[in-house]
């Protein structure tokens, strides 16, 4: 082979590799590319797979609450947490469709807990916009999607929102829809039982949503569907146990777990809720007159009024007997006040067979204003309500914050909550009868203290029968003024003046043949009794929120300066003065009164016996100052 030919050959070998090279980078290329372009497949099907576990599990969440006794409401809320939560939308809401004697309205049964509900507030105002009566707009995106019973998805967020509230000024709506990330609405129309129930809305921050999320969207409202259609059976079996029997409005029960979810809401939104009383004035003179048919139709007669005066959002109940309460969501004093005026108008206006007019007794009080203590609010709420009743009935009062309460409403209050709610063994009648004296009128601007005295001195004369009238009020007169001796603040001599009225009340527990008796007690009987502190401050009085600082009053008012009394054996400054202070004139006046076991002492030689035991039983300065004090009036 010559030159020229192997030459001819090498280039064709070297051809041959570079198109062997060529051809496998190419393969190599296109074994990349299609690499690349499995990759991304991969990703998208595995986000796809993503977001339907997402779905499933959201549907799952949902099945199992469907399949349970959860209320309504809970389902509803786990809804639209759930969707807006674990399928990533801005906002989710169920919005249902009514229809009441001022026509055709919306309002809003459960929203996801986001910032943008949150913005939406704080521009509106007060009240928010779950609490609100929604307009319903006939040519609105709701009513277009309800009509044509399909999905709407719409970009027109500023229409929308001025469809149901159409009150918004333009400057509003603006400041709503602009910097914000929301693109669009998706409005899906709920048919329940072939009958329209509302809407559930997602927004998005997609302009445009895919075909599959739209199928979803669709399949997950037939689901929303089923879980209404399932909760409302539920809720009706539920209704038939948290509903009054003879007015129809919600028991106590049914109000207690309300305003505790509402005490959720509002601290959750940083809004405010009222709490309206309602008391029917003269029931027992209806009773006693016409017959107690008479007196459960003028009871009905106020759930009607209630029924008609109530938002859909209220919740009117019945707490047993004549009183009734409202609670109203998203509502302020001044707006309480309102609306309990025109309860009382409505009460008044009324007439009824053969009774004629009824009156009412109405208090408000409103959480954040004047406590963020369910139990207070309450309280406050009885205390608001019984100075209508006291002023002169048929009223509105609204309710002071707590320091601002007088010690003799306190009391009152007190004792009327001890005897009408039976914390004490009691004969029905004399409750009743003592109720009605401390629910008498009085001066507008000062209390009366006689009826509190006189009350308080019977219940003492029930274990103590040879408990002199006028006692208890010697007592409170002496405390005071031995309490200002030592420059005790108001509060604290206020706080005293009702513990002097209570720290006894223990006593109603205990048997009164061991109270009464003149024979030396026994090891085991001297322990009984030493236990009434206890029972007065936690069996009868720890269930009064609005007398807890009173409490530790009560306790320890048997304990001994050198540490040898009871309950809890406490020494010197461990022991609250208003506790010696009554000690010491409980056993000042247990020594001038005669007793089963032995006749009464002189004030003197009840002073020498307080003075023996000056430094062991009381704080020597205490001693100084009683007996200063009690020498000046045996002068």
């Amino acid at each position: 082979m010559g030159l020229f030919d192997k030459f001819k050959e090498v280039t064709r070998k070297v051809s041959e590799v570079e198109n062997n090279i060529y051809h496998e980078k190419r393969d190599y290329l296109e074994i990349y590319e299609r690499n690349i372009e499995l990759e991304k497949a991969i990703a998208e099907r595995t986000e796809e797979l993503n977001d339907a576990n997402k779905r499933m599990f959201t549907l799952q969440h949902i099945w199992d609450m469907m399949n349970s006794s959860t209320p309504l409401e809970n389902v509803m809320e786990a809804i639209v947490n759930s969707t807006q939560g674990e399928l990533g939308y801005m906002h989710c809401v169920i919005i249902k469709k009514s229809v009441d004697k001022d026509g055709v309205f919306m309002n809003i049964l459960a929203q996801s807990n986001d910032g943008l509900i949150d913005r939406l507030n704080n521009l509106i105002g007060t009240p928010g916009i779950q609490t609100r009566r929604l307009n319903y707009d006939s040519e609105s995106v709701f009513a277009d999607a309800m009509r044509r019973r399909t999905i709407i998805q719409t970009k027109s967020i500023d229409l929308s929102l001025r469809a149901v509230l159409p009150e918004l000024s333009s400057e509003t709506v603006q400041k709503i829809i602009s910097n914000q990330p929301v693109k669009s609405v998706i409005v899906i129309p709920l048919i329940t039982q072939n009958q329209e129930f509302g809407w559930f809305c997602v927004f998005t921050a997609r302009d445009e949503l895919a075909s599959a999320e739209m199928d979803f969207l669709g399949l997950f409202a037939k689901q929303i569907e089923m879980a209404i259609t399932i909760a409302d059976l539920f809720q009706a079996v539920r209704e038939q146990a948290v509903t009054d029997a003879l007015t129809g409005l919600y028991n106590r029960r049914y109000f207690e777990e309300a305003i505790e979810k509402e005490v959720q809401r509002a601290k959750r939104q940083n809004q405010p809720f009222s709490v309206i009383g309602i008391d029917l004035d003269y029931l027992k003179k209806i009773n006693d007159t016409y017959g107690h048919y008479y007196g459960d139709l003028a009871i009905k007669t106020i759930s009607e009024v209630l029924k008609s005066n109530a938002r859909s959002v209220d919740v009117p109940a019945r707490m047993g007997g004549e009183e009734f309460n409202v609670l109203l969501p998203g509502i302020g004093s001044e707006g309480a006040m309102i609306a309990a005026e025109r309860i009382r108008k409505s009460i008044e206006h009324v007439e009824i067979e053969t009774i004629g007019h009824i009156t009412g007794s109405l208090g408000v009080a409103t959480y954040f204003e004047h406590t963020e203590n369910v139990e207070e609010l309450l309280e406050l709420t009885d205390q608001a309500m019984y100075t209508s009743k006291r002023e002169g009935r048929n009223r509105v009062t609204i309710a002071k914050p707590i320091t601002e309460v007088s010690w003799q409403e306190v009391a009152v209050n007190t004792f009327l909550d001890i005897l009408s709610k039976n914390r004490i063994p009691m004969a029905q009648h004399l409750s009743k009868e003592l109720c009605l004296k401390l629910r008498a009128p009085v001066n507008k601007d000062e209390l009366s203290n006689d009826s509190l005295y006189t009350v308080a001195d019977m219940l003492a004369k029930m274990y103590n029968p040879m408990h002199s009238s006028g006692i208890v009020k010697n007592k409170v007169l002496m405390a005071v003024s031995l309490a200002k001796r030592f420059d005790l603040p108001k509060e604290d001599i206020d706080n005293l003046r009702v513990a002097i009225l209570l720290y006894d009340i223990g006593n109603l527990m205990l048997p009164q043949d061991l109270l009464q008796k003149s024979a030396p007690l026994t090891d085991d009987e001297r322990e009984q009794i030493k236990n009434h502190p206890i029972i007065a401050a936690q069996k009868i009085l720890k269930p009064i929120s609005y007398v807890q600082d009173i409490l530790p009053i009560i306790e320890h008012h048997h304990e001994n300066w050198d540490g040898s009394g009871y309950p809890n054996k406490l020494a010197k400054e461990d022991i609250p003065l208003t506790s010696q202070i009554i000690l010491i004139i409980d056993q000042y006046f247990a020594l001038i009164e005669p007793r089963p076991y032995r006749g009464k002492l002189s004030a003197r030689d009840a002073l020498d016996i307080i003075k023996a035991d000056s430094g062991k039983k009381w704080n020597a300065n205490l001693v100084k100052e009683f007996i200063s004090l009690i020498e000046h009036d045996i002068v």
